[in-house]
């Protein structure tokens, strides 16, 4: 049977995060150094994204680097680095074809000079697309980012041009990297770790969460739908009880 055929396509989440996670095990288990798992880990994003795309998610964030990833053996962020701006020189073209607008969140000044250039000049080629945004969190961690969030709300209020009665979500929203996304309705994790690892704590709130154990560079379309699918039969309330919903 095909997965595709049994996905309510009107029924999709709006906003799907992913925590790409087995890389280096997927490797070792081949036999081979962690950087030929990430290697290989692109062709399940490229896969992922489009996807994504034909079946008409709007939203895709996928957590590329975290700010603790910074602590990791110098030689694989290099080449976690290097990965990216190949990556990113190479798929242009399928973000164009797909109609794909790139963004990233995260503390994107600690990233090399050329990642940044290449990174910023994809986003700008792409900006005016319209069928999906597809976010990479990059030296991203929630944690600091909320940290910032609050820094910046206090010096407004400190400075007049807010005022601390008016702090709800939106305000909070409005000084997260994720300002111009909706909230997380479905997060996937693979290689069979149940954790979120810092990701957008703020964001998942009412996200469902999906746990997987295949490992990243093995996760396919038919994992996506597998996972899609699974969403699509829980019952969402949001607070309220199953008679409200109905």
């Amino acid at each position: 049977m095909n997965l595709l055929d049994t996905i309510d396509t009107t029924n999709l989440p709006t906003h799907l995060a992913i925590i790409m996670d087995g890389n280096g095990r997927w490797a070792k288990q081949q036999g081979f150094l962690r950087a030929f798992g990430h290697e290989n880990g692109t062709k399940s994003v490229k896969t992922i994204i489009e996807s994504c795309a034909r079946l008409g998610i709007k939203n895709l964030t996928l957590y590329a680097f975290s700010s603790e990833n910074w602590n990791r053996p110098k030689l694989e962020v290099d080449t976690l680095m290097k990965i990216l701006i190949k990556s990113l020189k190479k798929e242009l073209v399928t973000l164009q074809k797909n109609q794909i607008k790139l963004n990233a969140i995260g503390n994107l000044s600690k990233m090399p000079e050329k990642a940044q250039s290449e990174l910023l000049d994809v986003i700008e080629k792409t900006k005016d697309n319209t069928h999906m945004t597809l976010t990479l969190a990059l030296s991203y961690g929630s944690r600091e980012e909320l940290v910032n969030a609050v820094k910046n709300i206090s010096d407004k209020v400190k400075n007049n041009i807010i005022s601390i009665d008016t702090i709800d979500d939106s305000i909070i929203n409005e000084h997260l990297y994720t300002q111009n996304l909706p909230d997380v309705d479905l997060l996937i994790r693979t290689s069979g770790e149940h954790r979120i690892s810092n990701f957008l704590l703020w964001q998942i709130a009412y996200a469902e969460l999906y746990f997987t154990d295949v490992l990243w560079p093995d996760f396919k379309e038919q994992d996506l739908y597998e996972a899609i699918i699974s969403y699509q039969k829980r019952e969402r309330r949001f607070g309220k009880t199953s008679e409200q919903i109905k």
